[in-house]
């Protein structure tokens, strides 16, 4: 796949447009709408109502004294997010210079917040005590050193230690096996949780839950209850953005890691590999019966994409680490998402790059 042109424009998103159908209760419907909100994927499989999500090479901070819009005004109260997912941080591939170089550049971008989107670590899922302690201690001292300003996480599979027991030579008895680590990692008592800045409120959604020695995307039913009981208590004036590694909607995970053959053409569309929650129907019908849930942001595939149904934007944000410090992933380059987040619930979105250069 080419990689994209940079663009310099934002798309403002508000209300869901009268040419895209909203979803039915049947889950063909679903994904069908899904498919035409987000109109045809381009090149960079982020097309959305005629707006490309822009790909941008900034050079020069942005502008302070709050938030620009699309028009170019300046909205008050509004407040700007650094989505920073994918970050898979490792002592090998200059992947400790290159977090430190994310985190500063979307600094640069003068935001109110950061949150990073899951899969911190490059692994401890799979890998032995030595190593996870060694991939903790990058994390935290990078963040530490290169962080100052408030940032919040939510737990990416990659940041569970041990669930393959195998490949980990770990027991499960371990203190802080599973997401325990995760929580460490993170210094997060839970792996869910809310909390709100400026006029919106912030749901972090623990996506992944064990399936053998892997795992798959839901909300196990504690977290259901909890996310209902958050969205009824959420005042209806007040706009929500809800965050997830694994995408709870997403086109990419249509596709990625998806055969490439004849042979299951006329048979059931499948989403492979823990690519998309499988619950994502009956979330959906929270959110749109909430009736203030704007935003949802994930990452997980790597790539970037935007679809809309019933007024809630889907956005997958790409990845810090690109293709696990090698390169773009299918065109789409290391980077991080920044939304300007207004007081009313509309939002304008970009992908930023931030100039990293693989290491061979």
């Amino acid at each position: 796949m080419e990689q994209p042109s940079p663009a310099t424009s934002e798309p403002t998103h508000g209300p869901i447009p009268s040419a895209v159908p909203t979803a039915t209760a049947g889950r063909r419907d679903f994904l069908r709408n899904a498919i035409i909100g987000a109109s045809v994927l381009s090149s960079m499989r982020a097309a959305f109502a005629g707006h490309a999500l822009p790909i941008v090479q900034s050079a020069a901070p942005a502008p302070s004294g709050g938030a620009v819009a699309a028009s170019g005004s300046t909205v008050p109260g509004t407040i700007r997010l650094a989505h920073l997912t994918d970050i898979h941080v490792q002592p090998e591939l200059g992947a400790e210079a290159g977090m430190a170089s994310a985190f500063n550049h979307a600094q640069s971008m003068k935001p109110d917040l950061i949150i990073t989107g899951g899969d911190a670590v490059m692994d401890v899922f799979e890998a032995k005590r030595a190593r996870a302690e060694q991939l903790r201690a990058i994390f935290q001292g990078t963040l530490k050193r290169e962080c100052g300003v408030p940032v919040h996480h939510v737990t990416g599979n990659h940041d569970i230690l041990g669930w393959n027991r195998k490949k980990s030579e770990s027991t499960g008895s371990e203190a802080d096996w599973g997401k325990r680590f995760a929580c460490d990692l993170f210094g997060v008592a839970r792996n869910y949780y809310t909390f709100d800045h400026g006029p919106w409120r912030f749901i972090c959604l623990d996506s992944v839950q064990p399936k053998d020695d892997r795992y798959t995307a839901y909300l196990d039913d504690a977290q259901y209850e909890w996310l209902q009981q958050t969205l009824a208590a959420t005042p209806k004036s007040m706009p929500i953005a809800v965050v997830s590694h694994i995408p709870i909607l997403s086109l990419t995970a249509l596709t990625y890691g998806a055969p490439r053959s004849r042979e299951h053409v006329g048979t059931d569309t499948v989403i492979y590999h823990g690519e998309m929650h499988t619950d994502a129907t009956l979330l959906h019908d929270l959110f749109k019966q909430a009736g203030n849930v704007k935003v949802c942001l994930s990452g997980h595939v790597h790539l970037l994409d935007h679809c809309m149904i019933d007024g809630i934007s889907y956005i997958c944000d790409g990845a810090v680490c690109g293709s696990w410090w090698k390169g773009s992933v299918e065109g789409i380059p290391e980077g991080y998402g920044v939304l300007d987040l207004r007081p009313d619930g509309t939002f304008t979105h970009r992908y930023e790059r931030y100039g990293w250069q693989a290491r061979k």
